[in-house]
């Protein structure tokens, strides 16, 4: 894919087959009007999976989809591979065979061009791992292990993986997290971010919290989806939880 020309780029990341709030973020007019929506991966584990993977299909050669580790885990898991996340074992019985093949397609990290920010490297965890936890308060020796492997051309990189929205630098390297779409650690609604002619901003979307948990109560087969919701879309989960919880991975 072409993208040096691409003006304006709408990051997500994390829709954890949360359809709802995914439709509200594709209805923003910045994200509508985008060159390029790109989601840095777990696109799918969750309570609506085909709907959200048939939703970002439609995108077309507007989307780029980047693999997550819980996308690499839906796949596993149709080889007979264990797994402890029940929302990936989910998706993996719910998927049909053309969008099992497609999560199996996605690559992991991805380089492109873009206008203002020259090569970016678009990773899920990490460039390296997409598993690898780094938080905005990762110490620099982390960050460096993290990028040992970037070609010096590469001052952007965007991740997700840990639903936490940050902009921050790392030795001269801007490091974009847009948060989650699905599952938000904190603040309720779907976290985004835009990239537009070298600038960055961190976006939310509202959502309406009660209609979003009672569409996928009605909508979806997943198992109890109604302790679902209330755990993961209401926010039960704050992100100073979240970051005492991923803080050990990080290698501190």
């Amino acid at each position: 894919m072409d993208t040096s020309d691409v003006g304006s780029v709408a990051l997500l990341s994390d829709t954890h087959g949360v359809l709802p709030v995914l439709e509200a973020v594709l209805a923003e007019p910045d994200v509508r009007g985008a060159d390029l929506v790109v989601v840095t991966g777990d696109l799918v584990s969750g309570p609506m999976p085909v709907e959200t993977l048939d939703a970002l299909s439609a995108l077309g050669d507007r989307v780029l989809l980047v693999r997550g580790n819980a996308d690499r885990e839906v796949v596993g898991i149709t080889r007979g591979e264990p797994c402890p996340h029940p929302e990936s074992v989910f998706a993996a019985s719910a998927l049909r065979p053309d969008q099992l093949a497609l999560l199996e397609a996605l690559p992991h990290p991805v380089t492109v061009s873009l206008r203002g920010f020259g090569d970016v490297v678009l990773c899920h965890g990490s460039p390296r791992d997409d598993d690898e936890v780094v938080l905005v308060d990762t110490r620099l020796e982390r960050w460096a292990e993290a990028f040992a492997d970037l070609p010096e051309s590469v001052r952007t990189v965007c991740c997700g993986h840990t639903h936490m929205p940050f902009v921050r630098l790392v030795d001269r390297r801007l490091v974009v997290n847009p948060g989650s779409i699905g599952m938000p650690y904190g603040r309720v609604g779907g976290a985004w971010a835009l990239l537009r002619d070298g600038q960055v901003s961190l976006r939310h979307t509202e959502v309406d919290v009660d209609a979003v948990c009672e569409r996928i109560v009605a909508e979806s087969a997943y198992p109890d989806a109604r302790a679902w919701v209330d755990e993961y879309v209401r926010g039960e989960h704050s992100d100073a939880v979240a970051l005492t919880v991923f803080g050990p991975r990080d290698g501190r």
